[in-house]
């Protein structure tokens, strides 16, 4: 059994691995991990699903032939060098990631800042967490994360602001939930345009007008001070700025919001009155025009009260990344350097020193967006992505790939053969995945937790820093980065913390600048600060002050409410918000490879509001065009209630390889916060209007098939087969022709016709593939066919089900994807008396592990109760 850490979300929860000597692996929670406690979510739980090489980059490539990796290497580094000595070391870049480990990011952040000579580094994180990077460097002087996980717990009144917790940070939701469960008098607040899954457990839901989170806060502000609800001796002894903050929060017009005034005045007044009050905001915050005054407006709510570095207290910031703060810690972000310092002078003389090196550039670098058009524009002539998906998660994605196309040198590490961007590349680097990776990585409460390999390293991979450091031998620096191993490379980045720190900077982990290798590998889980012979006891911050400005008090920073940059207008009217579903992740490298974690959510959808949908001619199933300024995308109209009219909202994870229509980044504007520049991916301008498809159709295959044209696709995949949900606008009977051949091409046997357009491959008694396809949109196909492809041999009475159009009763994995519970299971359960969640849970085991699915089950069971009683 080896412990390591989850590699998909912020929380960092600790897992237990049991490799099963065949390339898989048991995955449960680690019942001593602090953070997750044993708890673990639908993704966790499938990882061992997703381990194969099937699609796996296990070789060097330049220029798509499979090269050395001393001739890969000579290339990357002979480019470099090349266009530096041409060019400039500006005319360079690195895009990195926070699926990347601490050592990998200090490597890489090394490599460019203290030897190449430019700080153009910048990290996917830039796209989750930058505005709340800024607004704690504004606030405190520092990116400091005040409190703890166990404060959410502890606290009185918890406020959610922008953040769908039950499906974004499920474990999170689940220690949530059950604080609330023990104690019902604590009180939970929802700031949400939409109504998630998360509203599920919260007494109060304000679902706000899109973007008007400052003028929310800023009426909170102004209503505390006349409230009197201000912690005085605070606010005197640790503070500066309150007055103008005031002022502005005085000058902002609440009405923006669009929100009951009953409801503004139980939110006010439960804040006012509550001293335990911890405020948790996540993307919705951040990703914005406005994203760095929306986290100054909230934390100066805390500042007031003084609800800050105490048990129960705070705000605080949840990432999205496995690592986005190991990536903080390093400086990985390009107008940060490492140990969270600066460019001030006399940190760049600082990290010089001690690296050794007079190369530290003296100001910061391109931030993600402005890097990619900078590579567009031939500014920046080489650039080396690692371990993320710019071409898919960046907005104007098409342009990405522009440039991509355009530039001179394109280099890529990457554990998969496809991918949008590594198709954009000309040198591909066999990079190592979570599996095989050895180092560590830091959770959204700073801490810092090993990640350990369970698996070999497959073909020619190697782990980024390896890779980091052979480039930059080539160059002429391989003394600087002549490492043994991961263990040498985080005694560097410790040593480097505690370097002339005598308490002026926040991040400070010397107390393990001198372990040795075998502390390293058996290192337990440790929260930050650590340092050298301070007792580890002081984990939270501010409570007593000590803020990180020169003065050592915090700053107020007056915000002003304000539209965001592209505002809906007659040719674009609908309000475009995007973000991620409950069972996958980024753009679905790993998770597109878990049959359990297709079933929830199969394909791209646009979630519109009925009124919205109506006025375009649009129902449920339908295929529409979102299009905007910048590109479009086709995807499956979903009805929802949970948006208001003018509204709507997209999952961004899907790719070409998953979906070529349905990447929704395509269409999502470039704009970014003039101070952290972070995209507003949650708010474009785009209209909706119907796509005429002629038929809609579900193919199910053992082998993946090459399709034809069509409008829309979407492929996932299922127990033993791959699943490709389809429309198209060409007449039905040649759609039929062009896709009954591309599946026996690539699935060769006999054709047996069935009922109601189904057709398969049946041969010597397997099902090798089907499909059915009409004018109508079955939901149900996938579902009712999918079984009859995990059967070895089909007999007589199997096969006619089969071509009677499947089995309705079996409607496959949808609702709980941790233990494979149908909402049909559900749904049965309900209707033969489990009216509890307990109830439904005893029955199906539905909701009884991640718990994710909870908040859809309880919704079963609400609609279920008026049908019962009538």
């Amino acid at each position: 059994m080896i412990r390591t850490t989850c590699p998909y979300c912020g929380v960092g929860c600790g897992l237990k691995i049991t490799p099963d000597g065949k390339g898989g692996a048991d995955v449960v929670g680690d019942p001593d991990h602090p953070a997750n406690r044993g708890r673990i979510c639908s993704k966790g739980a499938a990882l061992g699903e997703t381990l194969s090489l099937e699609d796996r980059l296990l070789h060097p490539e330049v220029d798509g032939r499979r090269v050395s990796w001393d001739t890969a290497l000579d290339t990357v580094a002979d480019g470099f060098r090349e266009i530096v000595t041409r060019h400039g070391p500006d005319a360079v870049a690195f895009y990195v990631s926070g699926q990347l480990l601490t050592e990998d990011y200090y490597a890489a952040n090394k490599l460019i800042k203290g030897f190449i000579g430019t700080a153009n580094i910048d990290t996917n994180s830039r796209l989750c967490m930058a505005s709340s990077v800024a607004g704690h460097k504004r606030a405190f002087g520092s990116d400091t994360v005040p409190g703890l996980y166990e404060d959410f717990e502890q606290a009185d009144l918890v406020v959610l602001v922008g953040s769908n917790l039950a499906w974004c940070h499920p474990v999170l939701f689940q220690r949530l939930e059950a604080a609330k469960r023990a104690r019902p008098a604590m009180r939970i607040v929802v700031v949400d345009p939409r109504r998630t899954e998360t509203c599920d457990i919260a007494d109060l839901h304000l679902g706000l007008r899109p973007g008007s989170d400052v003028a929310l806060f800023n009426a909170l502000l102004a209503e505390l001070q006349r409230r009197g609800a201000t912690a005085k001796r605070f606010v005197d002894k640790h503070t500066v700025g309150m007055d103008d903050a005031l002022i502005a929060a005085r000058a902002s017009d609440v009405a923006q919001c669009d929100l009951p005034k009953a409801d503004l005045e139980t939110f006010f007044d439960w804040f006012a009155r509550t001293e335990k009050t911890v405020t948790l905001y996540s993307q919705g915050v951040n990703q914005s025009s406005a994203g760095v005054d929306k986290v100054n407006a909230l934390i100066n709510c805390h500042l007031l009260t003084g609800r800050i570095g105490r048990p129960g207290t705070g705000p605080f910031s949840i990432t999205g990344q496995p690592n986005a703060m190991g990536g903080r810690e390093v400086g990985a972000l390009s107008n940060t350097l490492a140990a969270h310092m600066d460019f001030a002078l006399d940190d760049v003389g600082r990290v010089g020193r001690f690296w050794n090196t007079n190369r530290v550039p003296r100001k910061a670098g391109l931030k993600a967006v402005e890097l990619f058009e900078a590579v567009r524009a031939g500014r920046v002539k080489a650039v080396w992505i690692m371990a993320t998906n710019p071409v898919a998660s960046l907005p104007n994605a098409d342009a990405v790939r522009a440039a991509l196309a355009a530039c001179e040198l394109s280099v890529v590490s990457e554990a998969v053969r496809a991918s949008d961007t590594v198709d954009a590349c000309r040198v591909r680097l066999p990079a190592l995945a979570w599996a095989e990776k050895n180092g560590t990585v830091t959770n959204s409460e700073r801490g810092i937790s090993r990640q350990r390999p369970f698996l070999p390293p497959p073909g020619e991979a190697r782990q980024d820093w390896w890779i980091i450091a052979e480039v930059a031998r080539r160059l002429g620096h391989g003394e600087e980065f002549a490492w043994r191993g991961v263990a040498d490379i985080f005694r560097e980045h410790a040593s480097l913390s505690a370097f002339e720190n005598e308490g002026q900077r926040d991040f400070n982990i010397g107390a393990y600048a001198d372990i040795d290798d075998g502390a390293y590998d058996s290192l337990k889980p440790f929260v930050w600060p650590a340092a050298k012979g301070s007792p580890a006891t002081k984990t939270r911050f501010f409570a007593d002050g000590g803020f990180f400005h020169s003065d050592g008090r915090a700053r107020f920073i007056a915000t002003a409410a304000r539209e965001p940059l592209h505002a809906p207008s007659n040719e674009w009217p609908i309000r475009l918000n995007t973000g991620r579903v409950r069972d996958q992740w980024h753009t679905m490298t790993r998770t597109a490879k878990s049959p359990r974690l297709a079933g929830h959510r199969p394909e791209p959808t646009i979630e519109l509001n009925a009124i919205d949908a109506a006025q375009r001619g649009l129902q449920d199933g339908d295929i529409a065009e979102v299009t905007s300024a910048w590109g479009r995308a086709a995807l499956r109209v979903h009805l929802s209630t949970a948006l208001r009219q003018g509204e709507a909202f997209a999952p961004m994870h899907w790719t070409a390889q998953l979906s070529r229509a349905g990447r929704i980044n395509a269409a999502v504007n470039p704009a970014v916060d003039p101070i952290s520049g972070q995209p507003e991916l949650k708010h474009t301008p785009v209209e909706v209007r119907r796509v005429a498809v002629q038929w809609h159709g579900t193919i199910l295959a053992r082998r993946p098939i090459m399709l034809p044209e069509v409008t829309y696709w979407a492929r996932i995949r299922g127990a033993g087969c791959h699943a490709y949900l389809l429309a198209g606008e060409q007449p039905l009977a040649s759609a039929r022709r062009a896709l009954s051949a591309a599946m026996r091409t690539a699935n060769p046997g006999p054709w047996a016709d069935g009922e109601d357009a189904l057709g398969a491959v049946i041969s010597d008694g397997r099902l090798e593939a089907v499909m059915r396809i009409g004018k109508a949109h079955d939901e149900t196909a996938r579902d009712r066919l999918a079984p009859f492809m995990a059967m070895a041999q089909l007999d007589s009475e199997q096969r006619q089900v089969l071509l009677h159009g499947g089995d309705a009763a079996d409607r496959g994995g949808e609702i709980c994807a941790c233990l494979g519970v149908s909402c049909a299971s559900v749904q049965t359960a309900i209707a033969n008396g489990a009216m509890t969640l307990d109830a439904v849970g005893a029955v199906t085991k539905a909701g009884t592990s991640c718990g994710s699915c909870r908040p859809e089950i309880r919704a079963l069971l609400r609609a279920a109760r008026p049908r019962q009683a009538a």
